[in-house]
């Protein structure tokens, strides 16, 4: 009786034991839960820097000031080995991806533009017939909209999870670098148009009218000022980390006869696009900042306890890369120029918002090659190729093999479609026209690496180029037959860098995390730019993009 009566008593205090315990637990559950989200951050900027590459970082860092780029790496997380996974790495993919957090086989921006094999014409990632333009009358500029992109972003999670409370702005010279990253269910979405008095403006997918702050801001003439001239920031004979002013690897002005300083803007702008020209000068990224800072400020943007998020991208430098080259004295200033104004948002950002209060991330939509011409003269191998020729050339291949010319219907992005229509006709197999393809482009110089649609859908690659090529293809957007030409070798005129492949020139591009949710530090580990989503969903407590199939990077975020 006794031993019934102390095993009763054991029960019952363990029992006691276990359900403090478990209250304990739950309390702390619940501290934790108001601790995230009372220090959840009120906003986060995204900034994507168009075609930045890695080395930008350390390459100008001795020209870099304390408060912009040296301060997200002293205070924040530098992911230093941070890569895409796919091809193509061009703009319209780029900003898909890093908001989105998968690959164009998912997500569907497969290009910039690309062949509609349905409709049998090229479209524009972010063209859209339906709407029409707010802030200038009547034009293609404003007929935009997100609509061709087929997942979520982390900014449609945000208006998700907040019941659409917080707000989400795109702001970029690019259409594309605004309205995808800002989401299907944006707030709004602003871009540079600069054919008349260089206004920001949006499409009626929007809104049917500017907001009052953008009004004020395009009737401020702000860009007017910036149509001055534009010379280096310090002494050109400081700016060793660059070639030489004067040579022939680079393009320059209509009306100018060479790439070198200064730069005219006011007396070339005629001949140039009018107020365009300030997309390929440092000055775009300048205006881009201002224009951000009247967004923080008109949006309201990070002034209640609902997070907001400003996705900003910085597309002058990607004008600028084009045309004159990574290695130019032109693309030193505008990097040293745009630590200047990330340095001016930062401040903005402490005064409106409170350092603290904010989270951003830096990275770019795909990085660029050295200017194949001067790799040539450094002998290192590099060259240029033209699509054109071998679109006639396999033409002609498939005649003599099949007795039709008509068997192509469209090659673009490096990919091969084939004409359904004729193979049916034919009675031909179009696994065996792709296999007889790739035989024939292996043979072809130039061209490195061939797969075609057969192998692509059959199985699954893990690494290499042949994981790129496969998180790039789209199974419903993309073609049958898919080529690689090998490395620095590009289609593109002979000044001048450009980007779109796989190699490590392309796809290694900065990654820092800076301010709430952020630990300080930096790591070597390769990571995918598919996971900055993830990271910044886990940092906000809100659900992945619905197509994510990037991680969160752990080590960022504060324990």
């Amino acid at each position: 009786m006794k031993r019934i009566i102390y095993i009763s008593i054991v029960s019952f205090f363990f029992i006691q034991c276990i359900s403090v315990k478990q209250k304990v637990k739950a309390t702390a559950s619940n501290s934790d839960t108001q601790t995230t989200a009372q220090t959840s951050p009120k906003l986060v900027v995204g900034i994507i820097v168009d075609q930045m590459r890695y080395d930008y970082l350390t390459r100008f860092e001795n020209k870099y000031s304390e408060g912009g780029f040296k301060r997200m790496i002293r205070e924040g997380y530098n992911c230093k080995n941070n890569h895409y996974n796919y091809i193509p790495t061009y703009t319209g993919p780029g900003h898909a991806s890093v908001y989105t957090g998968t690959t164009p086989k998912n997500h569907g921006i497969i290009s910039n533009d690309w062949y509609d094999k349905f409709a049998k014409n090229s479209v524009y990632c972010a063209f859209d017939e339906s709407y029409t333009s707010v802030g200038v009358t009547d034009k293609y500029e404003g007929k935009m909209s997100p609509h061709r992109m087929q997942t979520t972003t982390v900014t449609d999670q945000l208006r998700l999870a907040t019941q659409e409370r917080g707000k989400t702005i795109g702001i970029a010279i690019k259409d594309r670098g605004a309205i995808l990253p800002a989401g299907h269910a944006a707030t709004g979405a602003y871009w540079f148009y600069g054919k008349d008095k260089g206004n920001w403006i949006t499409s009626t997918y929007y809104r049917n009218e500017l907001p009052t702050w953008v009004k004020e801001f395009n009737v401020s003439d702000a860009a007017e000022k910036y149509l001055t001239t534009w010379n280096t920031l310090y002494d050109i004979n400081t700016y060793t980390e660059s070639g030489s002013d004067i040579n022939e690897f680079e393009g320059t002005f209509k009306g100018k006869a060479n790439a070198n300083f200064p730069y005219d803007l006011d007396g070339l702008k005629d001949k140039n696009g009018g107020f365009d020209i300030l997309k390929a000068t440092a000055y775009g990224n300048s205006l881009t900042t201002d224009f951000a800072i009247a967004a923080i400020k008109g949006e309201q943007l990070g002034k209640d306890n609902t997070p907001d998020m400003l996705a900003l991208s910085y597309s002058s430098t990607d004008y600028v890369g084009h045309r004159f080259g990574v290695n130019s004295k032109e693309i030193e200033d505008t990097y040293i120029r745009l630590d200047k104004d990330i340095e001016r948002l930062f401040a903005k950002l402490d005064a409106e918002v409170g350092k603290g209060n904010y989270t951003i991330f830096l990275t770019a939509d795909h990085a660029a090659v050295h200017v194949p011409t001067y790799l040539q003269s450094m002998k290192i191998p590099g060259g240029y190729f033209e699509h054109s020729v071998l679109r006639e050339h396999l033409i002609g291949f498939l005649k003599k093999k099949y007795g039709s010319d008509k068997l192509i219907e469209n090659t673009s992005n490096g990919q091969i479609f084939l004409d359904y229509d004729e193979v049916k006709r034919l009675n031909l197999s179009p696994t065996a026209i792709e296999n007889a393809l790739q035989s024939e482009l292996l043979a072809y110089d130039q061209i490195s690496k061939v797969y075609t649609r057969s192998t692509l859908t059959a199985g699954e690659f893990n690494t290499g180029i042949a994981a790129a090529i496969q998180k790039g293809f789209n199974q419903k957007r993309s073609g049958d037959v898919c080529y690689v030409l090998e490395p620095s070798t590009i289609s593109y005129g002979r000044t001048g860098s450009t980007h779109g492949s796989g190699f490590n020139y392309d796809t290694h591009v900065p990654l820092v995390f800076y301010g709430n949710g952020i630990q300080q530090g930096e790591t070597m580990r390769r990571t995918k730019i598919t996971d900055v989503a993830p990271t910044i969903s886990a940092i906000l407590g809100i659900s992945f993009p619905n197509g994510a199939t990037g991680d969160p990077i752990q080590e960022v975020l504060e324990d």
